[in-house]
C-alpha cells in the first residue's frame, strides 16, 4: 500500500492537497465538466476551510469562485433545483444542452458573456447545419432558463438570451405564425379521403378520434378501452403516453405514462356519435385481424390504438402517416381536377393541427368558452380565448353577410365556402 503524502509537520494530506515548496498549501480539483481548479492557503487549517466551502458550493450547484462562474456551472445548479417538468421533457432539455451548449459555449464565464455572444452562438448552429431553426427552440428554452437563473441570483443584470431567437428568425425572413386549423373544406376532403381510400382507411379511426375530440396526441395514443364509457357516451382522460429517445446505444425510444399536461387536463369529455363509430370501427378492424394489445407501460395496458405488432402507437408514426396521406390525397385531387377549376388541397399539417381544428370548429359553432376550456383541458381561459379570437377573425366575412342580410343589403362575396360551412355547422349541432 502506497504511503500517504504528508506535510513538513508530518500531517497526512488528503487527496488533492499539496504543500508547496514555500510552505504554503494548495488544493486541486476538477469540476463535473473536467475543468481544473486550485485554491491556495498559508496554513493547512485555512486550506481545509476553503475545501469545505468548495464542497458546500458544489452541493448547491456552484463549483468555482464567482468571478470564474461559467454558463455550465449555472446549468449544473439549474439541474439541481429545477422542478415541475415531465421526465421526458427534462431529459430532452439536458440532452440538448450537453450536446450543443456545454462543449464550447457553456464554458464562457458569466462575467464575460454579452448579448452578441448568444446571437453569434445561435447563428453558428444554423450556419453549420447542426439543426433547423425550429429545433433551436429547445436549445433556446433551456439556455434562457439557465441564464434567467443567473439573473435571479444576481450574477447577471439581464438575460443575454432575451429576444435572441426571435431576432434570428426575423433575420431569416421567418416570423412566429399562429398554428392554422384546417378549413371546413380541407377537413371534409381529409375525412372523405380516409373513408374512401383502401390504402389509408385503416388510419380513419385514430385520426377521426383526434379530429372530433380535440385530445392531445399523447392522450389519444394512451387511451384505453376502460377509459371509454359507451353507455354514458363519455371519454375519461386521466393520463398521457409519452416517448423519448434513450439514444442509439440504450435502445432507441422508450414509452412512459405521465399525468396530463396540466391539472385541467384530467377531465371527462362527451363522446360524439362520429367518435363512437370510429372506436367501434377500430375494434372491428382489430378483431378481424386478430390483433390484441401486448404493450404494458408503467402498469397500463389494453390501449385502443395499436400497431400491427400490438404495441401502442407512436406519435412519430402518426405524423409520418399524415405526410403520406396528405401527399397521396393531393395527387388524387390534382389528377381528377380540370385545369380551369382551382382545387381544394390539404396543407402540410401535423397531429396537433387536428386538435386546433376541433377547437376552431367549436368556436364556429358558438360553443360556450368555458365549455371549450373544459373539453380541451386548457389550464388558462386565455389559451382558449386566443383560439376563439383567431377563429372568429376567419368568420368575419360570414358575419358581415349575415349582417347585410338582416338589413336586406346585398354583398358581393363568393358564398360557396360558406354554404359548405353552413352544412357543416348544422350537422355538428345535430350531432352534439
Amino acid at each position: 500500500m502506497a504511503e500517504r503524502r504528508k506535510d513538513n509537520k508530518r500531517r497526512v494530506l488528503k487527496e488533492g492537497e499539496y504543500q508547496r515548496s514555500n510552505g504554503s498549501y494548495e488544493y486541486k480539483w476538477r469540476d463535473r465538466f473536467g475543468k481544473r481548479h486550485s485554491v491556495y492557503a498559508k496554513t493547512l487549517e485555512e486550506l481545509r476551510e476553503k475545501e469545505q466551502a468548495i464542497t458546500r458550493d458544489t452541493l448547491e450547484g456552484l463549483t468555482v469562485e464567482l468571478n470564474a462562474l461559467t454558463i455550465n456551472d449555472m446549468f449544473y445548479r439549474w439541474q439541481k433545483i429545477k422542478r415541475g417538468l415531465k421526465e421526458n421533457t427534462f431529459q430532452n432539455y439536458q440532452y440538448m444542452y450537453m450536446k450543443f451548449v456545454a462543449p464550447r459555449f457553456g464554458k464562457i464565464r458569466l462575467s464575460d458573456l454579452r448579448r452578441s455572444d448568444v446571437r453569434a452562438f445561435y447563428n453558428s448552429i444554423i450556419d453549420n447545419g447542426d439543426m433547423k431553426v425550429s429545433t433551436l427552440d429547445s436549445v433556446h428554452t433551456i439556455l434562457h432558463q439557465v441564464l434567467g437563473l443567473a439573473v435571479e441570483d444576481e450574477y447577471l443584470r439581464f438575460n443575454p438570451a432575451d429576444g435572441a431567437l426571435k431576432e434570428l428568425k426575423r433575420s431569416m425572413g421567418r416570423s412566429e405564425k399562429t398554428r392554422r386549423a384546417l378549413t371546413v373544406q380541407e377537413q371534409q376532403l381529409f375525412e372523405k379521403f380516409l373513408a374512401e381510400s383502401p390504402e389509408y382507411n385503416r388510419w380513419q379511426p385514430v385520426f377521426t378520434t383526434m379530429l372530433w375530440t380535440g385530445m392531445r396526441v399523447g392522450e389519444v395514443t394512451g387511451l384505453r378501452w376502460c377509459d371509454v364509457d359507451f353507455e354514458e357516451k363519455t371519454i375519461s382522460i386521466n393520463h398521457t403516453l409519452v416517448n423519448f429517445s434513450k439514444g442509439k446505444t440504450n435502445g432507441g425510444n422508450r414509452f412512459a405514462i405521465n399525468t396530463p399536461k396540466t391539472q385541467a387536463g384530467t377531465r371527462v369529455i362527451p363522446m360524439l356519435p362520429i367518435v363512437e363509430n370510429a372506436l367501434l370501427l377500430e375494434k372491428s378492424h382489430q378483431e378481424k385481424a386478430g390483433q390484441t394489445c401486448r404493450a404494458v407501460i408503467d402498469g397500463y395496458t389494453d390501449f385502443i390504438f395499436i400497431n400491427r405488432f400490438g404495441d401502442a402507437q407512436h406519435q412519430g408514426t402518426l405524423n409520418k402517416a399524415l405526410k403520406r396521406i396528405i401527399h397521396d390525397c393531393n395527387l388524387e385531387v390534382l389528377a381528377n381536377n380540370p385545369d380551369d377549376n382551382p382545387p381544394v388541397l390539404l396543407p402540410d399539417f401535423s397531429n396537433h393541427t387536428l386538435r386546433h381544428t376541433f377547437a376552431t370548429r367549436m368556436c364556429e359553432a358558438n360553443l360556450n368558452i368555458k365549455a371549450m376550456q373544459n373539453i380541451l383541458g386548457h389550464k388558462d381561459i386565455e389559451t382558449t380565448m386566443d383560439i376563439y379570437v383567431d377563429a372568429s377573425a376567419d368568420l368575419t366575412q360570414k358575419e358581415m353577410i349575415n349582417l347585410a342580410n338582416y338589413f336586406n343589403q346585398p354583398l358581393h362575396f363568393n358564398n360557396e365556402a360558406y354554404d359548405s360551412y353552413d352544412q357543416f355547422t348544422t350537422k355538428s349541432q345535430k350531432d352534439a
